[in-house]
């Protein structure tokens, strides 16, 4: 049994302990309701943008509103571990956050792994999208027309993939195709009027250029993580054995 001075002396370093976990908790709480956020949104709004990527892809709104849901109750036991100065409780908090930790190095290493079937997938579903194309208002066209208009390109590989589609035969090229700010219905048909290089890979680029920014963010979050892992395995061992005592 720690002796009664010991273990007012360490009192104070259990205490700053408790604050700075408590402080990563609520930061990590915080992602919580951020990722929550983000995946209510992506599905109220990016769902069919999700579709023309993969199929599957449809299921990440889900997945990050499910991960969301479980950090923002994970972040509120840590909270309460941490207050109730219980080690048992942080040693399960610590449990709880490298489960975490696993399961997004596993999925950035599938991600890693398959993101050629990625590219391949978003290139398949985009020739399907042409095909289907129409301009009445249907989802994955108006996807195909977002994308045009933002990325100034036509078509997958060029713009001459819009000519072997139904609507290149009755309709010419669609308006988001044109390289100016409007074309008349007679430009529709000329192909030196529209936008030259596909959006495969204009698309495929950006990803590619934004994968370091994706790994680095993920990296953080994975070293965070780590942080409040090593925070609580130190309280929880500091409670026991100082035989801590709320104050």
């Amino acid at each position: 049994m720690a002796s009664p001075s010991r273990r007012l002396q360490t009192k104070p370093v259990i205490t700053c302990l408790k604050s700075v976990l408590l402080t990563y908790t609520f930061i990590f709480w915080f992602t919580g309701v951020i990722l929550l956020t983000v995946g209510i949104w992506g599905k109220v709004s990016l769902e069919v943008y999700f579709s023309l990527l993969n199929e599957k892809a449809t299921n990440i709104p889900f997945v990050l509103i499910a991960t969301g849901t479980v950090i923002i109750l994970l972040g509120t036991f840590g909270c309460f571990a941490t207050c109730r100065a219980s080690a048992w409780m942080l040693k399960l908090y610590a449990m709880f956050l490298t489960l975490i930790f696993l399961v997004e190095l596993v999925a950035a290493v599938v991600g890693f792994v398959f993101r050629h079937e990625i590219k391949d997938s978003f290139k398949m579903n985009y020739e399907a999208s042409l095909k289907q194309y129409n301009d009445t208002g249907v989802q994955r066209s108006e996807a195909v027309d977002t994308i045009q208009k933002t990325l100034h390109c036509c078509g997958v590989l060029s713009a001459t993939d819009w000519e072997s589609t139904a609507y290149y035969v009755e309709k010419g090229f669609p308006r988001s195709c044109c390289r100016y700010h409007s074309c008349s219905w007679a430009d529709r048909k000329d192909l030196k009027k529209q936008n030259q290089e596909g959006c495969f890979l204009r698309v495929t680029t950006i990803i590619q250029s934004e994968m370091g920014v994706v790994a680095g963010i993920s990296f953080g979050v994975a070293c965070f993580q780590l942080i409040g892992i090593f925070l609580a395995c130190c309280l929880s061992r500091s409670i026991t054995n100082n035989q801590y005592e709320i104050v």
